[in-house]
């Protein structure tokens, strides 16, 4: 079955030392679940660009183990580059691939600087779609005056204060975490070595100066020429071939040309398929008429290279487990409280609650979505844990951060399940106003719901006790296990009342 998937694209403060990408690289790799995807390391810029892709928690790991990894490695007092940056870890951005709202992406971005913050110590800062404020909404503004003027200015200057962590900056510097769509990330070399000439066309592209509405851009100099640096940040509004020919074109006027251009990570097909239609001003084109798209069209319905859910559930694999299969039952429970909803809307007899029916179905949809997203998240949390339990531990030092890893995996193995059984919770919610003011021709299906739903529930608490057994008596899992309480409590009450709603409303007695 298709997993949520989500994309990050840390970059990093450093291009030079090949065994430090390396190091951080192996901490990314670490994490089960997780693809390195594409690196990229500038020695010029002295920065490194990884993408990496897989299931959002996986993800957050990942990147969490990298900043970490980062911050031990790279001293921001001894970096310099031609790259503006704040930190080890310079900026982190989230971007939703596959089932994956950019509200997920900003409560993941929440969640990790959170946890870099606290865990770490390092300010972070939020921006683009996660941005607490207005004034952090572009990079550019947080990143100003870069490591040196925010080391100065964060303790004295309230603007400069992070959303995360310490108001105080040590050698790993802070670090910018935010959600955004995709973004391409595109060098234009020129036929000179006057880094002026890159910075003259750089503020004529960029937006900011009067220039193309989806550009970032600076001039800067690479390997003794000079490059227009940018960052497009949509490519479908303003494409990428439109951006090559007002850099060539600005290159005229000062006498040189375009030498050549570069990726920097990852870019979306549909940019490359836009530039080669504008480029060959190939009219009327439409996109199934590539080959490779008409053939992965026609593929039989219901083919797919993937191994199904239920087949992986019957493996001798530990994961996906329990706490996946909650979720999964979970899912079920909104996608059928959704069809009740949607059989009550438009029928006359139910005109009254059309609008709440609406209603209804939708939020059911984005609960669905995000119990789809949290089947992947539960195995990678119990992966987590099992890769803690296989740390090194020869030393005291060693067997010290094996069970600080333990204790963390542990502890979020926990809350995972936990998660899915709050927002199972919300799907009995649901399915009790289905159940009240639903079409009562597909009031079963309601109740359905909610026993899906309520064993759902029942599951995860389970996986969230197990793991809860061994973090006796601390305060956090103290907390866990009383929402965990609530959660049931309150799950009991529903079904009991949505039983009583079928019984007075179709006659039918549930047991």
């Amino acid at each position: 079955m298709a997993y949520p998937l989500v994309e990050c694209i840390p970059n990093y403060s450093e291009g030079r030392r090949p065994e430090v990408i390396d190091q951080i690289k192996t901490a990314i790799t670490s994490v089960p679940g997780v693809k390195l995807l594409d690196g990229h390391s500038d020695p010029d810029h002295n920065r490194t660009v990884l993408t990496i892709l897989g299931a959002p928690q996986a993800v957050k790991e990942a990147v969490f183990r990298s900043i970490r990894k980062a911050a031990e490695l790279i001293d921001m007092d001894q970096h310099q580059g031609e790259h503006p940056r704040l930190g080890a870890t310079d900026v982190v951005p989230f971007v939703p691939i596959r089932d994956v709202s950019m509200a997920d992406c900003v409560a993941l971005a929440q969640e990790l600087g959170r946890q870099v913050g606290e865990e770490l110590g390092i300010p972070v800062y939020l921006y683009e779609a996660a941005a607490a404020r207005p004034e952090r909404v572009n990079l550019e503004d947080v990143r100003r005056g870069q490591y040196e003027l925010l080391k100065e200015e964060i303790e004295s200057n309230p603007a400069r204060q992070p959303d995360f962590g310490p108001v105080k900056l040590g050698k790993a510097g802070a670090t910018i975490i935010g959600a955004r769509e995709p973004l391409i990330a595109y060098n234009i070399y020129l036929n000179s070595d006057d880094v002026s000439i890159a910075k003259k066309i750089a503020k004529t592209v960029r937006f900011s100066s009067g220039g193309l509405r989806y550009v970032k851009a600076m001039g800067v100099m690479v390997e003794g020429q000079a490059q227009v640096s940018m960052n497009l940040t949509n490519f479908r509004k303003t494409p990428i071939a439109l951006v090559y020919e007002t850099v060539a074109r600005e290159a005229q006027r000062y006498g040189t040309s375009t030498h050549h251009s570069e990726l920097v990570g990852l870019i979306p097909q549909e940019a490359l398929v836009d530039a080669a239609v504008w480029y060959t001003q190939m009219d009327q084109f439409e996109s199934d008429q590539i080959l490779e798209n008409r053939l992965n069209g026609d593929e039989p319905e219901g083919a797919s290279s993937d191994t199904s859910f239920l087949e992986e559930l019957a493996s001798a694999a530990p994961t996906p487990g329990g706490g996946s299969a909650a979720a999964f039952t979970a899912a079920e429970a909104a996608a059928l409280t959704a069809m009740v909803a949607r059989l009550t809307v438009g029928k006359k007899k139910y005109a009254e609650v059309e609008a709440q029916m609406q209603a209804l179905a939708e939020q059911a949809d984005a609960l669905r979505s995000k119990l789809n997203a949290a089947i992947a998240e539960d195995s990678a949390a119990f992966e987590a844990v099992m890769q803690a339990y296989r740390l090194p531990k020869a030393d005291e030092a060693q067997a010290g951060q094996r069970e600080i890893a333990i204790h963390a995996a542990t502890l979020e193995a926990a809350r995972v399940p936990l998660k899915t059984a709050e927002m199972t919770l919300d799907v009995m919610r649901l399915a009790e106003q289905a159940a009240a003011q639903g079409n009562t021709n597909a009031i079963t299906d309601a109740w359905s719901a909610a026993a899906l739903a309520h064993a759902a529930i029942s599951c995860a608490g389970a996986n969230v006790r197990i793991n809860l057994a061994a973090l006796t008596g601390e305060k956090e899992a103290e907390a866990i296990q009383s929402s965990l309480e609530k959660v049931d409590r309150e799950a009991d009450s529903l079904l009991k009342n949505i039983r009583e709603n079928i019984k007075n409303r179709a006659g039918i007695d549930l047991l």
